[in-house]
């Protein structure tokens, strides 16, 4: 097999050490050095030295959870660095251990069989860490809000089926007298606002409950999380909001794609970049973000269609909006919904849209140009004539005898 890189490494990545392996092809000859370093900025300045006193021209690594970026960071810039997908350069299984992984890397580096993950530059880095943050914070946000309502169902006070938002004007400002030690229900229920559709009778009645005090703490700490949380929130809006202002262009753009709004557009730059041309096509795009059913087929049988894995977190805000998309009347992704869910049911349907979606993205992101939406008869004018056999045939079943000519 031909060596592409003949001064080339392998190295095997761990939360306090890095194994290194340098292959180097001397003649016809090919020699092997391992060594171990640590994984402080000191040890892995050796280690680039060491690379570099070999000669190493390329190296690669697994992306072992989130060890291996303090090893990138500090190697950037000193060689061509390759990132391995664990599970596309797995060894045979049999003698394993660290060396014989540093050296199975190296091997497969030199003559060019491991293909790189995408590792995006430092500021869609920044921007992806604060995204992803964001959106456990909002989780975390969620749940204390769930304990809230859980508090409130156990104290007896039935607020869940009369208010839609606990945590809105009404409900904060209840939840706020009962914690203060208000149990009165008549003035519980005058905190009402407008815009309220139960009536003050209602809520009345729905907060005759038995409030002790233990449910007044854990109130209290749950609002107090919930404040913390939220302002967490904020703060990192607005950093994320700083770095993305060279690229405002870029969000306004997604967002005139239906179902997106800006929290989503600014997940998806932060997961995708700004550049879409690290990508080939819109299918690698799609693919990368597991929004395509795999392929696994046998003897001619095709055993499962199930999506691939990929970017979860793209892929779920992706999902979210195309669920919103579906539901804007008059546009192509509320036909392409309705008419794969009749065959292929509501959740495989809402994938296919969420991949569309995708699919506009990376040509609307590529020639900087707003969406156009293709109109809810698209699929009928592009099978004008199987829609009007199928229509045709229709009537024939029910007893009428139908003569098709063109309008003049």
């Amino acid at each position: 097999m031909e060596i592409l890189y003949c001064r080339c490494a392998g190295l095997d990545v761990h939360q306090q050490s890095v194994v290194a392996c340098a292959r180097l092809v001397e003649g016809r000859k090919v020699r092997q050095e391992v060594a171990t370093f640590e994984t402080t900025t000191k040890g892995l300045a050796v280690l680039r030295d060491w690379l570099r006193g070999h000669g190493c021209t390329h190296a690669a690594m697994e992306s072992t959870g989130v060890y291996w970026k303090p090893v990138w960071q500090v190697l950037e810039g000193s060689l061509e660095l390759i990132l391995a997908h664990a599970q596309e350069v797995r060894n045979l299984p049999g003698r394993k251990s660290d060396v014989s992984d540093a050296m199975w890397l190296a091997d497969l580096m030199a003559h060019g069989l491991i293909r790189g993950s995408f590792v995006p530059p430092t500021t869609v880095q920044a921007l992806r860490d604060l995204s992803r943050t964001r959106t456990q914070l909002k989780n975390e946000v969620s749940r204390h809000t769930l304990r809230l309502q859980k508090t409130l169902e156990t104290a007896g006070l039935k607020l869940t089926g009369l208010i839609s938002d606990v945590l809105g004007v009404t409900g904060r400002a209840i939840v706020e007298a009962v914690i203060a030690g208000e149990t009165n229900p008549g003035t519980l229920s005058k905190l009402r606002r407008r815009g309220i559709k139960a009536s003050q009778e209602q809520l009345c009645d729905a907060l005759q409950g038995r409030i002790q005090e233990h449910h007044r703490i854990l109130l209290r700490v749950h609002l107090d999380q919930i404040d913390a949380l939220q302002q967490a929130i904020f703060q990192l809006e607005s950093r994320m909001g700083d770095l993305l202002e060279p690229f405002r262009n870029s969000v306004e753009l997604l967002k005139t794609v239906p179902g997106i709004q800006e929290t989503t557009a600014r997940i998806v730059l932060a997961e995708i970049g700004f550049d879409v041309a690290r990508f080939d096509t819109p299918g690698q795009l799609v693919s990368w973000a597991g929004l395509c059913p795999g392929s696994d087929e046998s003897a001619g049988k095709r055993r499962s269609t199930r999506l691939r894995p990929g970017n979860s977190w793209l892929r779920t805000a992706l999902v979210q909006a195309a669920w919103a998309a579906s539901r804007k009347k008059d546009s192509y992704l509320r036909a392409l919904y309705l008419r794969l869910r009749s065959r292929r049911g509501a959740k495989k349907a809402i994938v296919a849209v969420a991949a569309s979606m995708l699919t506009s993205i990376y040509f609307m992101l590529q020639r900087q140009q707003r969406y156009a939406d293709l109109g809810p008869a698209h699929f009928d004018q592009r099978h004008r004539q199987r829609v009007a056999r199928r229509l045709v045939r229709r009537l024939e079943d029910l007893g009428l005898k139908v003569e098709v000519k063109e309008a003049a």
